[in-house]
């Protein structure tokens, strides 16, 4: 049974890790690649938008998409935007990045060696990853904007559609611990945290919530929230 104030602290935490920019059409759309086939629907419908005249799927695989995405979530996500009326020229696939960083660095790298010269990025992830994956962005490729999208979606919505509350739970404090450690290992930005969402950060870490944390004195940064 979850308390009602852990019902209340994740919320909270949901509504941190978005960073609620507003949308504008950008030179290259990037959705990064997990088991949340949602960010491949986002991007296609910002690309019908015209949002972005390109897309690039970023991902390999994790240990919780290798059987659900044998041949890649970059692959995958291709595929879903294509069933969805995105025509193939329009997406470019990156299937090595296994990690945030990766997926900045080696779809920066295809994006040059494609020629194309990139002012603006739509950066479209799951939307509790939206945060970490700005702050990385900002400290790989800070020459560039970077406008954060992802699913438009309400937090019970996303619990009911994953329909493990406690997963969902245990996610959001992992990928807020990130925020405040990986700063400190290079490999983002900094962001600010506020006291209230600090507080609820440290409830829910008391309450158990712990399965998605990384050991804080040998973290590395190999891999990503499911």
């Amino acid at each position: 049974m979850i308390s009602e104030q852990s019902w209340a602290d994740a919320r909270m935490l949901w509504d941190y890790h978005q960073m609620h920019h507003e949308l504008r059409p950008c030179s290259v759309a990037i959705g990064l690649g997990s088991h949340d086939l949602g960010v491949a629907d986002t991007a296609a419908d910002l690309y019908k938008r015209d949002m972005a005249p390109l897309i690039v799927f970023t991902g390999a695989t994790s240990p919780t998409t290798r059987e659900r995405m044998p041949r890649g979530e970059a692959v995958h996500y291709r595929e879903r935007a294509m069933e969805l009326g995105v025509p193939r020229s329009a997406v470019l696939v990156e299937p090595n990045a296994r990690n945030t960083g990766e997926n900045i660095r080696f779809s920066r790298s295809l994006l040059e060696e494609a020629g194309m010269h990139v002012a603006s990025v739509l950066l479209i992830s799951k939307p509790y990853e939206e945060r970490r994956a700005y702050a990385t962005a900002r400290k790989l490729w800070a020459e560039v904007e970077i406008v954060s999208a992802s699913t438009p979606i309400a937090f019970d919505a996303y619990v009911e559609s994953i329909g493990n509350a406690r997963l969902v739970f245990d996610m959001l404090v992992g990928a807020l611990q990130r925020l405040l450690i990986y700063p400190q290992q290079g490999f983002m930005n900094s962001q600010v945290v506020t006291a209230d969402v600090s507080a609820a950060y440290e409830r829910l870490r008391s309450a158990g919530f712990t399965s998605r944390l990384v050991s804080e004195s040998s973290s590395s940064h190999t891999g990503r929230n499911p």
